[in-house]
């Protein structure tokens, strides 16, 4: 499995019904997409106190089976709308570590992804059993280029804690996970 997330931050006056909007009638274009597990259409609204976000932000975060399915998007239509919308964007790319679905993914509301860095010369066999809990979605990946571990989880409610919470428009879904 490969998680990507790309992220666009837009103006502290952007009106965030046009994400919600585009959302609404494009989410279910990627519904059911060859390869793909899962896609959380993730905004935040800096007016929002259940994300207590200080940005607008629209950062859509893929669990893929593999990189053929990723790189099918990543070339294809559906990517190149969104680059002609809003940006070529840095995409993030994250080899997984442990990751699990509920079966009531499509209940939840609420995502949260947290960083956090992984310091010099440690034993990294024990991060992929950290942090896997009971939310409808929880996956731990790492960035090996900065050496940080990146724990993403959503929920049916806000999320309580550190990291940059989001709200969610549309969860696509294509397979089930199961701890890895």
């Amino acid at each position: 499995m490969i998680a990507m997330q790309y992220s666009f931050t837009l103006p502290a006056d952007y009106d965030m019904d046009i994400i919600e909007k585009r959302i609404a009638d494009n989410g279910y274009r990627t519904d059911g997409l060859a390869g793909l597990i899962f896609k959380t259409y993730l905004y935040a609204r800096r007016d929002c106190p259940q994300t207590g976000s200080t940005e607008n932000i629209y950062a859509p975060f893929y669990l893929w089976q593999d990189v053929s399915g990723m790189n099918r998007f990543i070339s294809g239509a559906g990517f190149q709308g969104v680059a002609n919308a809003f940006g070529w964007p840095q995409i993030r790319v994250y080899p997984v570590l442990a990751a699990k679905m509920s079966n009531d993914v499509a209940q939840a509301v609420y995502a949260k992804r947290e960083i956090t860095d992984i310091a010099p010369f440690s034993d990294l066999a024990p991060l992929a059993e950290e942090n896997i809990n009971d939310r409808l979605i929880d996956v731990t990946v790492w960035d090996t280029t900065n050496w940080k571990k990146i724990h993403f989880t959503a929920g049916r409610n806000p999320l309580a804690g550190g990291g940059q919470n989001y709200r969610i428009g549309h969860i696509s879904l294509s397979g089930a996970v199961k701890a890895v």
